[in-house]
């Protein structure tokens, strides 16, 4: 039986999806090839601009009132003439709005630079553009292309998660990231598939666990337990408390674990197991690993588990789907997969697919079972799989 919810509207979202990838390639048919060279060359001044406007927490300053530079740059501590300047380039790309000559009120966008808002996506503008994300981007992504090394370590001397476990004020900024993944991607991911058949979700991977949080509070029947690296589990709770969240917190537990050692065992089959944009991190050996042990984890009781990640297309992907590859490529082992490259690692780790359930967002929730719980060698929904492929 199918966990697939929603399935009308995750069609019509894959169609709508269709049409704005489409329109996001219509400046190469209009705009002359030298000059539309020229903006994609140039598009990290944009970026630039975004990130030292959510530095200053521009929007924050703001908040649900208008204001005049002036008095923006004393409640930022910055030079006016140079905050107009600022601003001019950001309202010109839809971000904030000048209401007046010199004055200023957020918009659409820019609210979602506020740190209150609840769909909030400063810290993911923070982390993208701080100095530890960007130097890999500009100092060594030639010779990463060129060697086929990882960029991030080229310019750190460490892998990714190793500086993150020596840098704990990047690691927090991570963390915070992660957890505004809802405000980007939505909640699809806890209404489009179907957790209402279980009892416990075993969040692997989930760092401070807002997607547990999120989905609890919307089925009063499950549990959760949350299971990360020791630094972002150490204190989560707390967090959790100060940001007033009481009656499904009580519900959520935390354990330290590490993915490539093992995970927690299932207690029944009414256990879950998610890994949410955990495995894109890693290259093929270490995502064998990791599975391997949660397919022992599971076994026992026959327990599901539920990999959500991007679902690459063979061939003409998208922007975003490229884009987030590429980010991948720059700052770890890891990459984006197509569905026979995720098939030949579930083999390799003792799973079987059966189902790939669609959401309302940029990811897919693979469905997966331990070939040894059953002894059954289970054929995944065809059709289901030939409609994500399309």
């Amino acid at each position: 039986m199918t966990l697939q919810n929603n399935a009308g509207a995750v069609r019509r979202f894959a169609k709508i999806a269709r049409f704005g990838a489409w329109l996001q390639n219509l400046p190469n048919k209009f705009v002359p090839p030298p000059f539309r060279l020229i903006q994609i060359g140039s598009a990290f001044w944009q970026s630039r601009v975004l990130y030292v406007a959510a530095r200053l927490d521009i929007a924050g300053a703001l908040a649900d009132s208008e204001a005049s530079v002036d008095t923006l740059a004393e409640r930022v501590d910055a030079d006016a003439d140079a905050l107009y300047r600022l601003l001019r380039m950001l309202a010109a790309m839809g971000v904030f709005e000048e209401v007046s000559p010199r004055r200023f009120r957020n918009n659409k966008l820019s609210f979602c630079l506020c740190p209150d808002h609840p769909r909030s996506v400063r810290a993911m503008v923070l982390m993208h553009n701080s100095p530890e994300m960007s130097r890999p981007w500009f100092e060594q992504l030639e010779q990463g292309v060129r060697s086929g090394g990882v960029p991030f370590e080229s310019a750190h001397g460490q892998a990714f998660y190793s500086y993150m476990d020596r840098n704990p004020e990047f690691d927090t900024l991570f963390a915070q990231a992660m957890d505004s993944v809802e405000a980007l991607a939505g909640d699809s991911f806890a209404t489009d598939f179907d957790w209402s058949r279980f009892e416990r979700i075993i969040d692997v991977g989930g760092s401070e666990g807002a997607k547990s949080l999120a989905i609890l509070k919307r089925h009063p029947h499950l549990k959760a337990l949350v299971a990360d690296r020791e630094q972002v589990i150490r204190g989560a709770e707390q967090f959790w408390k100060d940001q007033g969240e009481g009656v499904a917190l009580q519900r959520m537990s935390f354990e330290a674990c590490d993915l490539l050692q093992s995970v927690p065992k299932a207690h029944s089959d009414k256990d879950i197991y998610l890994l949410c944009a955990v495995l894109h991190g890693f290259d093929d050996g270490a995502c064998v690993a990791a599975l391997s042990n949660v397919a022992s984890a599971a076994s026992g009781y026959d327990a599901t588990i539920a990999v959500m990640e991007i679902l690459i297309p063979d061939s003409r992907t998208d922007i975003a789907t490229a884009a987030f590859d590429m980010q991948m490529f720059v700052n770890t082992h890891g990459r984006e997969r197509t569905l026979t490259e995720w098939l030949r690692l579930f083999d390799q780790s003792g799973l079987v697919l059966q189902e790939v359930v669609g959401l309302q967002t940029f990811g897919k929730v693979l469905v997966l079972r331990a070939a040894q719980s059953t002894g059954l060698e289970v054929e995944p929904d065809v059709m289901t799989l030939e409609i994500e492929q399309r």
